[in-house]
């Protein structure tokens, strides 16, 4: 596993959607997750490599690359990150997770650098998979269009961290994640027409009203344009008021260090 450097989640961007990711209005690298010494670069679009090393992070050390879904803003620089991790296959080692469509239907992974990782693994949904000392939990499918979609909850000895991707609002996404610390991806200001398979502001409010147990802090993340005009603070600040949970959005090159309390 990778050196340990603490329980942290470091959000290499917080944008999301074409405009965005295309205008760069927000990075969109993604998130790196650090629990239990094992570090797992999540959901890598456009800029992932770039500003992991601008944040003083080392992609040769990371123990996984893993992507809810095979649009380009979560999984632009995957490929760019595994040969990272690997030293472009000179140091094979780590796991490679992506649904099953990411791999065979249009695939997002080259073929060349997959051989560079241990394990390349098509995940099915309601799984569990073992990197290190975390435990990875696979959700059910997500309504996020044609693409496969799942999110996951990530169990360490003393915290669970959850990560909603893409996804219209439905029912089970209050009875899956269970995490200490829950980040939502939360594209849209107001619900727009069901095509657009994205949860809006209502819809966060919806499904954290839903949860028993709630989580002890949301982080929000992934904005579309509407939301960067609106302001992702002002958003948080108006879930966690309907909510009653302490709501944060994130920003560009923030760490969340875990081991410091959620209180």
């Amino acid at each position: 596993m990778g050196q340990k450097i603490g329980n942290r989640v470091v959000f290499l961007g917080t944008g999301g959607a074409r405009i965005v990711m295309a205008k760069q209005l927000l990075q969109t690298g993604g998130i790196w997750v650090c629990l239990d010494g094992v570090q797992i670069s999540l959901d890598p679009g456009p800029g992932a490599l770039v500003y992991a090393t601008a944040y003083h992070l080392d992609p040769s050390q990371l123990d996984a690359v893993l992507i809810s879904h095979r649009h380009l803003d979560h999984c632009g620089d995957v490929n760019a990150m595994v040969e990272a991790m690997t030293a472009g296959g000179l140091n094979r080692h780590g796991v490679i997770m992506a649904p099953k469509d990411a791999l065979t239907q249009d695939p997002v992974l080259l073929r060349y650098v997959r051989s560079y990782a241990k394990e390349v693994i098509g995940i099915d949904p309601y799984s569990r998979y073992q990197v290190g000392d975390v435990t990875i939990e696979v959700s059910m499918p997500h309504d996020h269009g044609s693409a496969e979609t799942y999110g996951f909850n990530f169990v360490a000895q003393d915290i669970i961290v959850s990560y909603v991707p893409d996804t219209s609002y439905f029912r089970e996404l209050s009875t899956f994640y269970r995490g200490d610390i829950l980040i939502i991806s939360m594209l849209r200001l107001h619900p727009e027409p069901s095509w657009i398979k994205h949860l809006a502001l209502p819809d966060v409010i919806r499904v954290l009203n839903q949860m028993n147990p709630k989580p002890k802090r949301v982080l929000l993340t992934h904005f579309g344009r509407q939301l960067i005009e609106f302001g992702p603070d002002r958003a948080a600040k108006e879930i966690g008021e309907a909510s009653g949970v302490q709501v944060l959005a994130a920003h560009d090159g923030e760490v969340f260090d875990l081991d410091l309390g959620l209180d």
